[in-house]
Formats: structure tokens, C-alpha cells, sequence
């Protein structure tokens, strides 16, 4: 049985100052480019997370308003206002991985 050869890339956090600070959006040429009719660019993960930590912060808070306001016991807005602020930090925590220029 054969095995791989080890994966000698480099993640962002093994980057330099400089290397942070002149390649904000990624080392160029990180990811193999296609030719005219090869498989198009690849879709980040991180975006399709940002768009689901956004609609799910605002149905959460749209939701904790609404429970809040409505007469029902209080576990119901509490745990709906907890999920809405996982989804914050979650917001915030992809939205800085992006800004760094993480691939993915």
C-alpha cells in the first residue's frame, strides 16, 4: 500500500508579518488555475457559512423579539436569544478568517 506524499503547503498561520501584510487575499497562485473549458474557480466555503450565520443570527433575533413579546414561559426567548448570539460569534469569527484572505 502506497501512501501520499506529505502536504509541504503552508497555512496562514505559518505566514510571516510580511507575507500577511502584502498578500491580504492569499498567496497568489495558491490553488491551480484551468484552462479555457477546465472546471471553473471553486465556490469558499467561508461564504456559504457567512450567508448561513447571517440568516440564522436574523431569524433568531427576529424569533427572541417575537418571543419576548408574546406570553410564552422563558425558556422559549432565552434559548432562541443564545442561539442568535452563537451565530454572532460565528459571524465574526468567519468574517475575520475571510479578511485574513483564507482560502476556503
Amino acid at each position: 500500500m502506497s501512501t501520499s506524499p506529505p502536504d509541504d503547503r503552508r497555512t496562514p498561520d505559518d505566514l510571516t508579518e510580511y507575507e500577511r501584510d502584502h498578500f491580504p487575499h492569499g498567496i497568489p497562485e495558491s490553488q491551480p488555475r484551468y484552462q479555457e473549458g477546465g472546471a471553473g474557480n471553486a465556490r469558499s466555503a467561508l461564504t456559504l457559512r457567512l450567508a448561513l450565520a447571517t440568516f440564522g443570527l436574523v431569524v433568531c433575533a427576529v424569533l427572541a423579539v417575537l418571543a419576548f413579546l408574546a406570553d410564552v414561559p422563558l425558556v422559549l426567548p432565552i434559548a432562541v436569544t443564545v442561539l442568535a448570539v452563537i451565530a454572532l460569534v460565528d459571524l465574526v469569527v468567519v468574517a475575520r478568517r475571510k479578511l485574513r484572505g483564507e482560502p476556503g
